[in-house]
């Protein structure tokens, strides 16, 4: 590697953080899968324009790290995964990464085999590397998609279990390989799944069993909690792989989950760093390994390549999919939406390069298409799927575009009043609640309903949030209140968790001062004034609300006139059914064709 200068490698590295995040960002303005976009900066940054060259940068770190990278993104992943679920999907997901590796790893063999001309060791390695999707493509898309039911919770464990699973089957292949003998390494390979298992599992449940002991006796400061949990995932993915190559996926994996569903010790501000975390290295990750790509390989795999790609997509997945799916109680759709989701991402771009080179040295035929197959099979899944994902689930009606619905937290009298008039506009509700006198007059009203704490781990799982894209925390807790904004802030996005402002409230930025900071909370409701209490007594002195739609003949200060100066716009609905929250900062904004919801004297 020819010498750089510093200067060169701080912008290379700048690079890489601005394209990364700048791309997620664009891909959120633009309504796009942020892999797609992450793929296309970076393939236009390194082989197109000669911009960026990782070697270059990192040298013979770059696998290294990206490795720890996965291991870090599988951990975050780990702590998402809630073993209550598998009582409703699990014969679905064990069969998925059972009996689905093995269609896909067989498939894939075949595929390599007869299409690419790959020697058939090289081409099992090849299947076998290729069995993982992996939840840096996965997550990222469904949190896009938003698909209803059980299927984002399929895909999600389908993503995060597989990854250690095809990389240790990738590792016995591939010792396989160098031993010489694929039928006299049955033996090594039971024993190298053993270990890995022994490895892998036994060093994440250590390292989990250890934090939560440091972390329940208070032996670390608030402050450093976050860091220290980073400093033991890294010990433990570094720990697994020297005791058995490839096990510190499983290591990290494993830690994550045992978190997840311990009670002794709350793990929330751990998940909340490490996703923040997440996304920074699955931006800089895929800016870097599409910038490794080189053109010239892809071109010379031609149409063998795209042809067995496409294979991939249009049998292998749907057979690894529906012979998993046997008696699961999945209907069709469900099933065809699991069956156009398997995009490869991370792990297989780092277990083909490392091995790769291995087998180069030793002079294994057909080993320098491992890369360039990989690569390719990498950037048509996640494009293909990608532009495919909300399509297909749209068509499926597994989910919408750009959802306008409402969750309200509290069902008392005037929440339900609220939900009832814009279930009345056409705008689909839900309503959460404690009180199962208020959930249940709710029902008897006609109002979609789910019983619980919105604070609950199983709230975002069992509400079906695939219609609403909007939070209003209407209960008489302003606490309660922020939490429930803080907690679907993520899902919703923080412009579209509301909360009613709390008493004494007289404009909207005296919250920073007298309540909370804006980024523990959610935006104010309504109007400075408009807390719980007088809400309350407004209802209750006869107030209630009103629905117009406003035209060039009859405007807002048309409204005015005929139902008081003092009503208050609530919500904004346009000619396209988008839902507008006025929030406590907002001034009205009428314009013909628009639809306003208001509270107005009941005297009037």
């Amino acid at each position: 590697m020819e010498h750089t200068s510093p200067e060169a490698l701080l912008v290379s590295l700048a690079a890489v953080l601005v394209l990364g995040i700048g791309s997620q960002w664009l891909a959120w303005r633009l309504r796009l899968p942020s892999i797609l976009l992450l793929l296309v900066v970076g393939f236009v940054a390194g082989p197109v324009t000669g911009f960026l060259d990782p070697d270059a940068l990192l040298g013979p770190i770059l696998f290294p790290t990206i490795s720890v990278a996965v291991g870090l993104i599988l951990f975050e992943g780990g702590l998402g995964l809630r073993l209550s679920e598998l009582r409703s999907i699990g014969n679905v997901v064990g069969m998925l990464v059972t009996v689905g590796a093995a269609v896909s790893w067989g498939l894939g063999t075949l595929f390599a085999h007869a299409l690419l001309g790959l020697p058939f060791p090289t081409a099992l390695l090849l299947g076998a590397i290729l069995v993982v999707t992996g939840p840096t493509v996965i997550l990222p898309l469904l949190r896009f998609v938003r698909p209803k039911g059980d299927v984002s919770r399929i895909l999600r464990w389908e993503g995060i279990v597989i990854d250690p699973i095809g990389a240790t089957l990738a590792v016995l292949v591939f010792e396989a390989i160098l031993s010489g003998s694929l039928r006299g390494s049955t033996p090594a390979a039971l024993q190298g799944a053993g270990l890995t298992l022994l490895a892998g599992g036994g060093l994440g449940l250590v390292g989990a069993l250890l934090l939560i002991f440091l972390l329940k006796r208070h032996l670390i400061p608030d402050y450093l909690q976050e860091t220290v949990t980073l400093m033991l995932v890294v010990a433990v993915f570094v720990g697994a792989n020297l005791l058995q190559g490839e096990s510190g996926l499983l290591a990290t994996t494993v830690m994550g989950i045992v978190l997840a569903n311990q009670r002794k010790v709350t793990t929330y501000h751990i998940l909340r760093f490490k996703e923040n975390l997440g996304v920074l290295l699955i931006s800089s990750i895929f800016i870097l390994l599409a910038a490794r790509i080189e053109v010239g390989q892809l071109a010379m795999l031609g149409w063998r390549a795209l042809a067995f790609v496409i294979l991939l997509i249009v049998v292998a997945r749907p057979a690894a999919v529906f012979l998993s799916s046997v008696r699961s109680g999945l209907n069709f759709r469900e099933k065809a939406f699991l069956a156009g989701m398997a995009p490869r991402g991370i792990v297989a771009a780092s277990v083909a390069s490392v091995f790769a080179h291995e087998l180069i040295e030793k002079k294994i035929a057909g080993a320098e298409m491992l890369v360039p197959v990989v690569f390719s099979v990498i950037v048509v899944t996640v494009a293909f799927y990608g532009l495919s994902s909300t399509p297909l689930a749209r068509i499926l009606g597994l989910s919408q575009r750009d959802p306008q619905g409402v969750l309200l937290v509290g069902a008392h009298g005037w929440a339900r009043r609220i939900a009832a008039e814009l279930q009345e506009a056409g705008v689909v509700v839900r309503l959460v609640d404690t009180n199962r006198n208020n959930i249940r007059q709710a029902r008897m009203e006609g109002l979609p309903t789910w019983h619980g704490s919105i604070l609950s781990h199983s709230a975002v799982d069992e509400l079906e949030v695939s219609d609403l894209g909007r939070l209003l925390a209407l209960t008489p807790n302003d606490e309660a209140n922020s939490l429930a904004a803080l907690n679907f802030s993520e899902l919703f996005g923080r412009s579209e968790v509301y909360q009613l402002p709390p008493a004494g409230l007289q404009r909207e930025k005296d919250g920073d001062e007298g309540f909370s900071p804006q980024y523990l909370r959610g935006r104010f409701l309504f109007a400075p004034h408009a807390n719980y209490l007088w809400l309350s007594r407004k209802f209750g002195e006869g107030a209630d609300l009103k629905t117009t739609t406003l035209s060039e003949e009859f405007g807002w200060e048309d409204f005015q006139a005929l139902h008081g100066t003092q009503a208050l716009p609530l919500f904004w609905i346009d000619e396209n059914r988008r839902v507008e929250v006025v929030s406590a900062q907002d001034a009205p904004r009428p314009r013909p064709g628009r639809t306003v919801v208001a509270l107005i004297d009941g005297n009037l």
